[in-house]
């Protein structure tokens, strides 16, 4: 069994145009993926003074609602593509009512106190939060069904991956510079929402003309259109999906917790460049330390995906990203630039974990509809996949930010209002059991559950003969 390249026939080659429009959705998808992990969390702790605690509920029980709705959206998307040959409708509602949204979660003045602020943020966060849902659990359903080809999946997901690394480095260090444009933070906060919330529905709304076509690129009929199904049947069939499929179960395990350790990472960058590098704006550097190397890195990882497999690279990324930001842990004793170092080297491997699970999924799709023969349940089902892995990436994502939040509480954090100083000095404002909280949850703390994820990544069994073993199209 060989994990050597093989070349793929022409025919089966994505025009270009389909890649790019595709790619652009990524603008969404980082948009969304950065900012509020980034400074959501210390928007609610420093500038509306909710305690750090309850920030983290608040962040946790919107993605919580995601969890609950992603899957019945994916199979809402499945019936969508039976009856019109088309995912597009949801993606496009989500991509026109989640800049309201958006920007409503930062809109919140903190003159109304924190109990009251805390309940609009939780509110409006929880509409962007199924806006998005809407756009992200078809989008990620599309490459199953745009394209068959092992290698083909790897390219058009690489490009996604470069378009999403040019996408959180603009909103990392973006977002944080529009929220200082004002002068002030109340009006900083309002701007960089507005902005951001524009830029994220615009990329969403270009990449559902993607969706248009699906089915005539395929060249395959629509599946049957189902009867009527409710909520527990919209349910059961998302988790047979899981149960019946082991590539799918090892995968989804593989990335939900990548996505918790990126997950405190993210949420504890804003901390460490105020708290431990000592600058506010070093929050910038931080992200293009983290993000930049991936525009080159993800071609790399692309073309090492060719040569050995897209399950044995992904596993080098990953033990990569465990070593970088396990040193980041000597920041406790000797905190200084050096960090930006190791924070690349976590950037290099960031862009193989981004890519090659994205480009793993469909072939998992692929091989549940082959491995199926004639189930009607395994056929024209990518979304029933999709909502359930949107719903796994959720769930890491916003347990990263609590699991910052709860170390945050733990060594006595001492959250703060917009305009209101509680001493003159930062040494002082933070216990320096604080500080050392937020290096942990910033090195050791993602370095163990990257550390776990490798156990069910090892049970992941699909190959590229696999794969190409498979009549094209097969999802």
């Amino acid at each position: 069994m060989s994990n050597g390249a093989r070349p793929e026939r022409a025919s089966s080659r994505l025009p270009a145009r389909t890649i790019v429009t595709y790619a652009v959705g990524s603008v969404g998808t980082g948009g969304y993926a950065t900012l509020p992990g980034l400074v959501l969390t210390y928007y609610l702790t420093d500038n509306l003074g909710v305690a750090a605690l309850a920030a983290g509920l608040i962040v946790t029980a919107a993605k919580v609602w995601d969890v609950i709705i992603d899957p019945l959206i994916g199979t809402a998307s499945d019936r969508q593509l039976a009856r019109t040959g088309s995912r597009r409708g949801f993606m496009v509602i989500g991509a026109l009512t989640l800049p309201v949204f958006f920007a409503s979660t930062f809109a919140v003045p903190p003159s109304w106190g924190p109990a009251a602020s805390a309940i609009c943020v939780l509110l409006a966060f929880l509409g962007t939060a199924t806006a998005f849902s809407l756009f992200q659990v078809p989008y990620v359903a599309l490459p199953a069904e745009l394209t068959g080809g092992y290698d083909e999946r790897t390219r058009l997901l690489g490009w996604r991956v470069v378009v999403l690394t040019a996408a959180i480095l603009l909103f990392g260090a973006g977002g944080p510079m529009l929220r200082r444009a004002t002068g002030e933070q109340v009006s900083g906060y309002l701007l960089m929402g507005v902005v951001a919330g524009v830029a994220i529905g615009v990329g969403m709304l270009i990449a559902s003309r993607t969706a248009r076509s699906t089915v005539r690129r395929i060249g395959e009929p629509s599946p049957a259109v189902d009867g009527p199904r409710g909520l527990r049947a919209e349910y059961l069939s998302g988790f047979r999906a899981l149960r019946r499929s082991a590539p799918f179960r090892a995968l989804l395990g593989t990335f939900v917790l990548q996505a918790l350790a990126t997950g405190t990472m993210l949420a504890g960058a804003q901390y460490v460049a105020r708290w431990v590098l000592g600058d506010e704006a070093a929050v910038e550097i931080l992200f293009v330390a983290l993000v930049g190397p991936a525009l080159i890195a993800t071609p790399a990882w692309t073309a090492i995906s060719k040569r050995v497999g897209k399950e044995r690279a992904f596993l080098g990324a990953s033990i990569l990203f465990l070593l970088a930001s396990a040193s980041i842990t000597l920041a406790v004793w000797e905190p200084g630039a050096w960090l930006y170092a190791a924070v690349a080297v976590a950037g290099v491997a960031y862009a193989g974990l981004q890519s090659l699970p994205m480009a793993m999924l469909p072939d998992v799709i692929s091989h549940d509809a082959r491995v199926g023969g004639g189930d009607p349940d395994r056929h024209g089902r990518a979304g029933t996949f999709t909502g359930i892995w949107t719903a796994g990436e959720t769930v890491g994502f916003a347990l990263g930010a609590t699991a910052v939040s709860l170390v945050l509480a733990a060594t006595g954090y001492v959250s703060t209002v917009a305009g209101v100083e509680t001493t003159s000095t930062i040494e002082t404002v933070q216990p320096d059991a604080a500080v050392t909280g937020i290096v942990l949850s910033f090195s050791i703390l993602p370095a163990v559950l990257m550390a776990l994820s490798i156990l069910p990544l090892s049970r992941y069994r699909l190959r590229r003969s696999d794969i190409d073993a498979m009549p094209e199209h097969a999802a």
